[in-house]
């Protein structure tokens, strides 16, 4: 007779139980969970899903910005103690003495307790199908336990944006040149398969080719941002926005729809005005060149390739600043950067308005700003914890990774529309 042994994993999932400390004597109620984000705490990712969960069971937190590397704090019912076992995240009981000491070191020093109140709506502009790379904001989502839509044109033109608080963008190249790949994948399947599916988007709705459909995306995009949304880019999608809405009186796609390069004097004919980041750039028309234009600093693809260093993260006045203090909150300062098709951004093109985040070398990494009711940030770079991913590598395993500084910018910017913003003390 085959013995079964279904009959232990009750005893298994118990013992797992008792070892997370679910069935330890429960410690005497508080009236605050301490999430903090120092080196105390063991998994500073899903400690970001966890305060997200939270705001999802219509709890409400604080943001401390400065304060233990941005802890957050929760309140101390509703099952968030079990929730922060489960998902492995380090909490700290506070009761009111402690809360007392707490709130007095914020108030003297350079930090400042933002609230939070309710868990943003989160969506992914990414193709409907499967392709050969990941997206670190995908994969930082799913570790940390936050739900998100993935949309793609489609959603875009039908104006599903306005069902969402915050959007990300990542791969796409919205000048409609498929970040130049046929210079190096031109029989791939997938990348056959990506023209065909872009093409057939295109004819759906009733644009005249690619070109014309990712420029009414981006300026679709402008316009979600302009009435209030949030949105976060990496890699290509950030420089090849700016260029779709800058461009709109340029074909910088041409040299892919008839095989004749664009205009060399195209770039004097962008309309930076249009742009949300950049006043300027010049964009890169030889087609046997894998660059969009010289506003990536390190120009990963091309014979003058800039290497890597490290970027550091700016201080901010938490009580002053409150919106860029939040996007750089870290329990580290300098991190290792990373390649991407768009790795860094040349400060001289960016406009007065942007706010530098973090640098690399005179070049920016990491950047902000607001546009009407909204805000944009921008980061360089394709996977923060993979220096040099190439196409087809396996995706990063964040279990490896918990406390990556890198993956943590990218879930400030998730929590950030949760957060009520105060008026700046005068």
């Amino acid at each position: 007779m085959m013995r079964r042994h279904t009959s232990a994993r009750p005893v298994l999932a118990l013992t797992a139980l008792i070892a997370a400390g679910l069935f330890a004597p429960r410690p005497a109620a508080a009236q605050w969970l301490l999430v903090p984000m120092d080196r105390a705490q063991q998994n500073h990712l899903r400690a970001y899903g966890l305060t997200y969960w939270a705001l999802e069971q219509h709890e409400r937190g604080e943001w401390l910005l400065n304060f233990r590397g941005g802890s957050f704090l929760l309140p101390d019912r509703g099952g968030i103690r079990r929730e922060a076992a489960l998902r492995g995240v380090t909490i700290e009981a506070m009761d009111a003495s402690a809360e007392a000491r707490m709130r007095a070191t914020i108030q003297s020093a350079n930090m400042e307790a933002v609230p939070l109140e309710r868990a943003p709506k989160v969506a992914v502009y990414t193709p409907p199908n499967s392709t050969p790379w990941d997206d670190a904001v995908t994969m930082a989502l799913e570790y940390a336990g936050i739900e998100y839509d993935k949309i793609w044109d489609t959603e875009v033109v039908n104006g599903d944006l306005s069902d969402y608080e915050w959007i990300h963008l990542h791969h796409e190249d919205f000048t409609g040149q498929y970040s130049k790949f046929f210079l190096t994948y031109s029989g791939a399947p997938w990348l056959q398969e990506e023209v065909a599916r872009n093409q057939e988007a295109a004819r759906a709705g009733g644009f005249a080719d690619v070109p014309a459909l990712k420029k009414h995306v981006a300026r679709t995009i402008r316009q979600y941002v302009e009435d209030g949304g949030f949105l976060f880019a990496m890699c290509s999608a950030t420089e090849t926005l700016e260029l779709a809405l800058a461009g709109e009186s340029v074909d910088i796609a041409a040299a892919y729809s008839d095989g004749t390069p664009p205009d060399p004097n195209a770039s004097a004919r962008m309309e930076w005005a249009k742009s949300m980041a950049f006043r300027a750039g010049i964009v890169q028309v030889a087609p046997s060149v894998n660059s969009f234009s010289d506003i990536d600093g390190h120009q990963v693809n091309t014979p003058w390739r800039q290497e890597l260093g490290v970027y550091t993260l700016f201080d901010f006045s938490a009580k002053f600043d409150p919106v860029p203090a939040m996007l750089t909150q870290n329990h580290e300062s300098v991190l290792s950067d990373f390649y991407g098709l768009t790795t860094s951004f040349r400060e001289d093109r960016l406009k007065a308005s942007t706010i530098v985040l973090a640098q690399e070398a005179g070049r920016a990494k990491y950047i902000h700003g607001n546009l009407g009711e909204g805000t944009w940030t921008y980061f360089g770079g394709h996977d923060p914890e993979d220096a040099e991913h190439q196409i087809g590598d396996p995706p990063t395993d964040l279990s490896l990774h918990p406390n990556s500084p890198g993956y943590r910018l990218i879930l400030n910017n998730v929590l950030f529309p949760a957060a009520r913003k105060k008026k700046l003390k005068t």
